[in-house]
């Protein structure tokens, strides 16, 4: 199914589903049961220039765009979530915000190591206080003797502590409250390496799903950085990370389409194979009605994943398509990864079938990078609602 693609798209989903396939399927049970951290795949994908993918060579980048991005994502969720969120998390979230905000100096400072995979770069908006609600964040950053004291909690962080982990881009009120406490915070960006003293990474989570990834809380405690690592202008730091969540949910819708996709062919594959009253059960009409809405319903999905990335690439509005396919490929990838459960039978429920491990990883589709309800405001707000 090429979908119009280019011949340069086709050969980037062409190497990323051999590597998927060859590479990642081989190891992905047993990373997701051990639950451990996927190195020796991260630092493949980065020999291969799939970490930096959409941004400049210059810069030691792929030199692709969001859709060859979407459709790498895409492939890698087919066969592995946990795999597919390290690359989309590291990319969307740990690397644009530098490569869209950050100086020159900034830029030729990190993006080379993050492009190269030799550092994963995270994002730190999340907070106890502060999900849905993010301009609720209580992260506190004052400038003293040119250094940015940081003091505060982020949850829900991926790629921040692993032996890899090279940065984070967080949140933090700057100023805006101590005058008048009904006006506006001034939220900005702010640089803070693995390794500065007072950043600490907490234990990771015992998760339902995304075993293999690295999901752990944050602190800040008299944490202090140099005033040039201050992300943009000061008090940018709430409209950057709104059009950064835009970009990250192509990233997630992709890994919706690809997980969708992935508990089809598994679906398929089962049916063909398993055989109840003396015919494989793909003949029956129950099986197969699952089957052809499974299939209907990806194939239009992904057609609003490839619109909302090459709406981003042609420079246009993109924050209306961006929710519309998060919103629909995350209920999409739920819905596919319970039918397929389902045609697998008794056999679903057991973890040896990759359709158990997506049933688990589905569900934070529709919550990670805004919830759905979010993602209904967000379209509501487009709308003129």
């Amino acid at each position: 199914m090429d979908f119009d693609l280019s011949r340069e798209h086709e050969l980037i989903r062409r190497t990323v589903r051999e590597f998927a396939e060859g590479e990642v399927a081989p190891v992905a049970e047993e990373l997701d049961r051990t639950k451990s951290f996927p190195y020796e795949i991260v630092e493949k994908l980065g020999k291969l220039n799939l970490m930096g993918i959409p941004f400049p060579e210059e810069y030691g980048g792929g030199g692709g765009d969001t859709l060859a991005y979407a459709l790498a994502v895409e492939e890698l969720t087919r066969v592995d979530s946990s795999v597919a969120i390290t690359l989309c998390a590291h990319t969307s979230l740990g690397t644009q915000p530098l490569y869209l905000f950050g100086s020159e100096e900034q830029k030729r400072e990190w993006m080379p190591r993050l492009c190269s995979g030799e550092r994963l770069g995270a994002f730190g908006l999340t907070e106890p206080e502060a999900g849905s609600d993010a301009g609720n964040t209580r992260t506190r950053a004052r400038l003293e003797d040119g250094e940015w004291v940081i003091d505060g909690t982020k949850q829900f962080i991926t790629n921040a502590g692993t032996d890899i982990s090279g940065l984070v881009c967080i949140t933090a009120v700057t100023g805006g409250e101590a005058a008048d406490p009904a006006q506006p915070k001034e939220i900005s960006n702010i640089i803070v390496p693995n390794g500065t003293p007072g950043y600490e990474q907490g234990e990771p989570y015992r998760k339902m799903g995304w075993n293999a990834s690295d999901t752990r809380p944050l602190s800040f405690s008299d944490c202090r950085v140099p005033e040039e690592n201050l992300l943009g202008p000061r008090g940018a730091g709430f409209k950057q990370f709104l059009h950064i969540l835009d970009i990250g949910r192509i990233g997630v819708a992709a890994m919706g389409v690809g997980l969708a996709q992935g508990a089809l062919d598994e679906a398929l594959k089962y049916a063909k194979e398993r055989r109840a009253f003396g015919k494989p059960i793909s003949k029956f009409q129950a099986i197969q009605g699952k089957l052809a809405d499974m299939s209907t319903e990806i194939a239009a999905a992904r057609l609003l994943v490839y619109k909302a990335a090459r709406e981003k690439d042609a420079g246009r509005n993109f924050t209306l398509t961006a929710a519309q396919a998060k919103l629909k490929t995350g209920r999409l990838a739920v819905r596919c990864a319970e039918e397929a459960v389902q045609i697998h039978g008794g056999y679903g429920f057991i973890e040896e079938y990759p359709v158990c491990r997506f049933y688990r990883d589905a569900k934070i589709l529709t919550i990670g990078e805004g919830t759905d309800e979010v993602q209904q405001m967000v379209i509501a707000r487009a709308l003129g609602a």
